[in-house]
């Protein structure tokens, strides 16, 4: 079994980004690794180019995030950690799959039309195509199982499209990619910011009271917890009593999801109690769980060289693990090397 991962480079990583992609990528190592099972994360640097970017922005960005990952339990002993643009084969294979690929099947993809909206003749090819990209990332190493979440199922079923039809095209009876089985992870708290409850936690949101960032000290989860939105009302005893208080329930599922517990088994700790009470608890809890992650990915960020080294070394890996995949693609579409 061999998952595989992907995540793009962004700065001011959050609590949602934790609890919602990377909190579920340690678990699936650590589960992983007594399985006997490999994997495989990487950061997505050539994804984000096909967006407008600020270059030293997406350096820094890339380093930090590597910083965070290790920060927050990714173990490069258990797991290859790497970004996508020093193992080249991912743009190698994607332009061989280029020519599997069908122009309709990219047309349908809905993430193409969000991000595209209605500029579509002033987007970048590399937006049309990096579904093309996202297919070459889990192929190359032959994944069994890539982690998908509801914006993500459409790209999988692509890759398996054109893992498919290459395979029938260029197989001779042979496959030569394995089709990849989502993963759905466990289901993860929706977190929504802490000024408004029907809007995701953002890094874009202007006001940094709106999120917890893994970099905050416990004075300032305290202070940004103590300012949440929330509402005169106490918290009631079960989930149902929470329809209609959107503020009340984010800050419910945001202890639930930090205890490792489920959101009626808070409120039946914590029923009957204002906010006055319950918001104390609360940001004892998040900065006794992010203060470690904190305080490690402020020293790590630092060593740049360290931060270089890992992910050269978790390079090299991945390359030797695609290098036979490429070989085989080449072979089959009779490209002389």
């Amino acid at each position: 079994m061999r998952v595989v991962s992907g995540i793009q480079p962004t700065g001011n990583l959050h609590l949602g980004n934790y609890l919602g992609a990377i909190r579920n990528w340690v678990k699936m190592q650590d589960d992983m690794a007594t399985k006997g099972g490999e994997c495989l994360f990487f950061l997505a640097d050539l994804h984000a180019i096909s967006l407008p970017h600020n270059p030293a922005e997406l350096t820094a960005n890339t380093r930090e995030m590597a910083a965070a990952l290790i920060a927050c339990g990714i173990d490069t002993d258990k797991s290859i950690l790497f970004n996508q643009t020093q193992v080249p084969a991912h743009s190698q294979l994607q332009w061989l799959l280029t020519g599997t690929a069908r122009m309709g099947w990219l047309n349908r993809m809905t993430q193409w039309k969000d991000k595209a909206g209605k500029n579509r003749e002033g987007a970048s090819i590399a937006l049309f195509t990096y579904p093309v990209l996202q297919a070459a990332d889990v192929l190359l190493y032959q994944a069994t199982h890539v982690p998908v979440g509801d914006d993500q199922k459409q790209h999988l079923e692509l890759a398996r499209d054109i893992a498919q039809k290459f395979n029938n095209d260029f197989g001779a009876g042979e496959d030569i990619f394995t089709l990849p089985e989502p993963i759905i992870p466990p289901e993860a708290a929706r977190i929504m910011s802490l000024r408004d409850g029907a809007a995701k936690m953002s890094k874009s949101d202007p006001s940094d009271m709106s999120r917890i960032n893994l970099t905050d000290d416990a004075d300032t989860i305290m202070q940004k917890v103590r300012k949440a939105k929330s509402d005169a009302e106490p918290l009631p005893s079960e989930k149902a009593g929470l329809a209609g208080r959107p503020e009340a329930e984010n800050l419910v599922s945001i202890y639930a999801a930090m205890e490792g517990s489920s959101v009626d088994k808070v409120l039946s700790q914590f029923g009957g109690q204002g906010f006055g009470a319950f918001k104390p608890v609360l940001g004892d809890l998040l900065v006794a769980k992010l203060a470690p992650i904190a305080d490690r990915f402020n020293a790590l960020r630092s060593d740049t060289a360290a931060i270089d080294a890992s992910l050269r070394a978790g390079a090299e890996k991945a390359s030797a693990l695609a290098q036979p995949t490429l070989d085989r693609a080449y072979a089959a579409l009779g490209l002389l090397r």
